[in-house]
């Protein structure tokens, strides 16, 4: 008798799969290829072969020319975690958001290690000046510090099925062992020479979060990345991700514009008076170029 369960977590073509009555089995695809998730809900035959997965609410994943990458199924609302040090992409940033649009998750932005400021206030005025043209379309944007004190997330985790994503060493495992008692995820230092973060998380796992902290909230924490593709997504998606960019659409001289050299240009006009952020724009050129091209 085949049974159900939810993929808690990845590891590269096996599966550790929580079962409705709460134990846990191990699970695997049928072919070679595997289209699964951690969030899925699946079906599994006795022996472990995952036969199909339940009606997906959302899929978050990231693409370039070549393939596809999987980050979580079901999630209802995307962690952005970015740290004062080492420094983090605004660009990727902008990609995972026009992702999250795409797929109807609620962003967050964390702004990890913000305890630096007292001895290095440079590093969180630095921070702060990148993070200002998201916070002024209206996304949420969490300062704090995992290694003293996490709980600010709690009330927005509660009752969310939330993906944590982000540049290595931004301290998204320093998070999860904060907000997952026992969860023991291990961390490590940064890499100054290289200013970035060693990978420490290799896999995708999800926790459930305590109910006496966030109830009935999961977390699903994803290996560092230092790219985001988007070569799933057309030209009018990625357009339509730049929240910014909605009141302007339809609005240029040309039907197809591009917003690059075009006269007449809606979009261009609403940079040059403020109301759309230059750097959004430049984003956004660079994802359409891609999206055309075919480059990653």
């Amino acid at each position: 008798m085949n049974r159900h369960g939810t993929i808690v977590a990845a590891f590269g073509r096996h599966y550790e799969i929580e079962l409705a009555d709460g134990s846990l089995a191990t699970g695997y695809p049928r072919g070679k290829k595997s289209p699964f998730a951690v969030g899925d809900e699946v079906e599994l035959t006795p022996d472990g072969q995952i036969t199909g997965h339940g009606e997906r609410r959302s899929l978050l994943y990231r693409s370039d020319a070549y393939r596809q990458k999987l980050i979580a199924a079901n999630a209802t609302q995307l962690l952005l975690v970015v740290a004062t040090d080492p420094s983090f992409s605004d660009m990727l940033l902008s990609r995972a958001l026009v992702a999250a649009e795409q797929q109807g998750l609620q962003p967050v932005i964390v702004l990890n290690k913000c305890d630096l400021a007292a001895a290095h206030p440079e590093l969180l005025a630095s921070a702060r000046a990148l993070l200002a043209p998201y916070a002024a379309l209206g996304c949420r944007v969490v300062e704090l510090s995992a290694t003293t004190d996490a709980s600010p997330l709690l009330p927005i985790l509660t009752g969310e099925s939330s993906v944590m994503v982000g540049q290595s060493g931004m301290g998204k495992s320093t998070l999860i062992n904060a907000l997952v008692p026992g969860a023991a995820v291990p961390t490590r230092e940064i890499s100054t020479a290289l200013d970035t973060g060693k990978h420490t998380t290799t896999y995708a796992r999800l926790y459930r979060l305590p109910d006496d902290k966030a109830p009935g909230g999961t977390l699903i924490d994803s290996p560092g990345l230092q790219e985001f593709g988007l070569k799933h997504l057309n030209v009018h998606e990625i357009e339509y991700g730049f929240a910014e960019f909605r009141a302007f659409l339809g609005k240029c001289r040309f039907r197809d514009c591009r917003h690059e050299a075009e006269p007449g240009c809606a979009i261009k006009e609403a940079v040059a008076a403020g109301t759309i952020h230059s750097r959004r724009l430049d984003h956004f050129r660079q994802f359409t170029s891609e999206s055309r091209h075919g480059s990653h």
